[in-house]
C-alpha cells in the first residue's frame, strides 16, 4: 500500500508541475496582451476561448489512449506499443484536420456571438496562426500520453517547463515587436505558441530516437497501413472521452455567458472563482492520470485485486488533497479575493463565491479521478451521458432557474452564486454515480 501510494503520488506530482507550466502559457499571454492594449487583450480573450474549446476536445480523444498503452506495458507487451502508437498517428491526423478546419473558419461563430466587427479580423488572424500550431500540439499530446502510460512523465514535465521559459520572451517580443520585427498584438502571442509547440515536438522526436526507454517499443519502425479494427477501438474510447471533456469546458464557458447579464461586478467575481477552480483542478487531473496508468498496468497483468487497491489509493489521495485545498480556499477566501481584485465590490462577490468553489472542488476532485479510471475499464459513453445530463441540465439550467426565476421554494437569487450552487450539486451527484459505477465494475472483476 505504501509503495502504491508513493508511486501514484510521485507520478501525479510530476504531471502537476508540467500542467501548471502549461497553464502559465495562457497567463503569460493574458499579461502580455493586456500590457500591449485593451484591443489585443479582448481579441486574445475571444480567440483563446475558441481555441481552447477546440483543442481540449481533441486532446481528450488522444489522452484517452493512456489506458491502452499502460495495459500493454503491464502485460509485458511493450513491443506492441510501438505499433499502437503508429496507428494513433492516423487518429491524430484526423483530429488535426478537424481542428484546423474549425479554427480557419470561425466567421459564422463570431457573427453569432456578436463579436464586434472591429475585433473579428484580429481574432481570425490569431486563430489562423493557432491552426498551424495545432498539429504539433496534438502530436506532443500523444508523446505526453505515451510517457504517462509508461509511468515516465518527467521527460514531458521538463519539456513543458523549458517551453514556458521560451514562451515568455517570445510572447513579449512578438507582441511588442523589436529587433526589426513589427508589433503583432494578440497575433504575436499566437506566433510565440506556434514556435514553442514545434520546438517541444522537435525535442520530443529527438528523445524518441535517442532515449533507451523507447528502444523496446520500436516506435520508429515504418508506419503500417490503417488497421481499421484498432482505429475503431481508439474511436470508441476516445470520441466519448473527448466529448465529455468538451462538455466540461463548455459548461464553464456557458456559465460565464449566463452570468454576464448580472453585470460587470458579477462577471468579474465569477472570473476569479473560475480561475481558482481551474488551478485547483490541476491536482485531481494529475492524480487521475497517474491512477489510471497504475490501474491499467495491473489490469494488463490481470491482477484485479491490485487494480482495485490502486483505485482506492488514488481516490484517497484525491479526497485528502481536496479536503486540504478546499479548506484553505474557504478559510482564506477573503485574502484570495482581495489579491485578485482591485475593486472592493468585486472582491466581496468573489469571496462569497470562493466558499462555493471549495464545495465544488471536493466533488470535482472525486469525479475527476473516477472518470479517468473508468477509461481504464473502457467505460466512456456513460460518463459522457452523465456529464451532459448533470453539468448542462442540473448545473447550467438549474443555475439559470435559481438565479433568474426561482426554483421550487427558493426565490430567484439574482447572483452568480446560484450557478455555483447548482454546479456543486451536479458534480456531487456525478461523483456519487461514478463511485457506484466503479464499485460495480471492480466488484465484478
Amino acid at each position: 500500500m505504501a509503495s502504491e501510494f508513493s508511486r501514484i503520488a510521485r507520478h501525479a506530482g510530476t504531471i502537476l508541475v508540467g500542467q501548471l507550466a502549461v497553464m502559465a502559457f495562457g497567463v503569460t499571454d493574458t499579461l502580455v496582451a493586456g500590457r500591449h492594449s485593451d484591443a489585443a487583450l479582448a481579441a486574445l480573450s475571444v480567440g483563446s476561448a475558441l481555441y481552447v474549446s477546440v483543442y481540449v476536445g481533441l486532446m481528450g480523444v488522444l489522452q484517452a489512449l493512456l489506458p491502452v498503452w499502460a495495459e500493454l506495458r503491464g502485460g509485458g507487451r511493450g513491443h506492441e506499443i510501438g505499433r499502437s502508437v503508429r496507428q494513433s498517428l492516423y487518429l491524430a491526423a484526423a483530429c488535426a484536420v478537424l481542428g484546423c478546419s474549425a479554427l480557419l473558419a470561425p466567421a459564422p461563430l463570431l457573427r453569432w456571438a456578436d463579436v464586434p466587427p472591429a475585433m473579428r479580423a484580429e481574432v481570425q488572424d490569431y486563430l489562423a496562426v493557432l491552426a498551424m500550431a495545432l498539429p504539433p500540439a496534438l502530436l506532443f499530446r500523444l508523446y505526453s500520453t505515451l510517457n504517462q502510460a509508461l509511468a515516465r512523465p518527467l521527460f514531458v514535465t521538463w519539456l513543458q517547463v523549458v517551453g514556458l521559459a521560451l514562451k515568455v520572451p517570445l510572447s513579449v517580443w512578438f507582441t511588442f515587436g523589436g529587433a526589426g520585427l513589427p508589433a503583432g498584438g494578440a497575433v504575436g502571442c499566437a506566433w510565440a505558441t506556434l514556435v514553442v509547440n514545434y520546438a517541444m515536438l522537435a525535442v520530443a522526436w529527438w528523445m524518441l530516437r535517442t532515449q533507451p526507454l523507447y528502444a523496446e517499443l520500436a516506435i520508429r519502425a515504418r508506419i503500417e497501413a490503417p488497421h481499421w479494427g484498432r482505429l475503431a477501438e481508439f474511436l470508441r474510447l476516445g470520441v466519448p472521452a473527448g466529448l465529455a471533456v468538451l462538455v466540461e469546458v463548455t459548461s464553464f464557458t456557458l456559465m460565464a455567458l449566463m452570468i454576464a447579464r448580472l453585470g460587470t461586478v458579477a462577471s468579474a467575481g465569477h472570473q476569479i472563482a473560475a480561475s481558482m477552480t481551474a488551478v485547483l483542478y490541476m491536482v485531481p487531473l494529475s492524480l487521475g492520470l497517474a491512477t489510471s496508468a497504475r490501474v491499467s498496468w495491473w489490469r494488463g497483468q490481470d491482477d484485479a485485486a491490485r487494480a482495485r487497491a490502486s483505485l482506492r489509493t488514488g481516490l484517497a489521495l484525491a479526497a485528502g488533497m481536496a479536503l486540504l485545498l478546499a479548506s484553505t480556499v474557504a478559510l482564506l477566501r477573503g485574502p484570495i479575493a482581495a489579491l485578485y481584485a482591485g475593486s472592493p465590490a468585486v472582491a466581496a462577490v468573489a469571496a462569497g463565491l470562493l466558499g462555493w468553489v471549495a464545495l465544488y472542488h471536493l466533488a470535482d476532485a472525486v469525479q475527476a479521478v473516477c472518470v479517468f479510471v473508468l477509461r481504464s475499464y473502457r467505460v466512456t459513453l456513460v460518463p459522457l451521458l452523465v456529464y451532459g445530463l448533470l453539468l448542462w441540465g442540473v448545473g447550467l439550467y438549474g443555475g439559470q432557474l435559481l438565479a433568474y426565476r426561482g426554483l421550487g421554494p427558493w426565490p430567484a437569487l439574482q447572483s452568480p452564486a446560484a450557478f455555483w450552487m447548482a454546479g456543486a450539486a451536479a458534480l456531487g451527484t456525478t461523483a456519487a454515480i461514478f463511485l457506484v459505477l466503479l464499485w460495480r465494475l471492480t466488484r465484478a472483476r
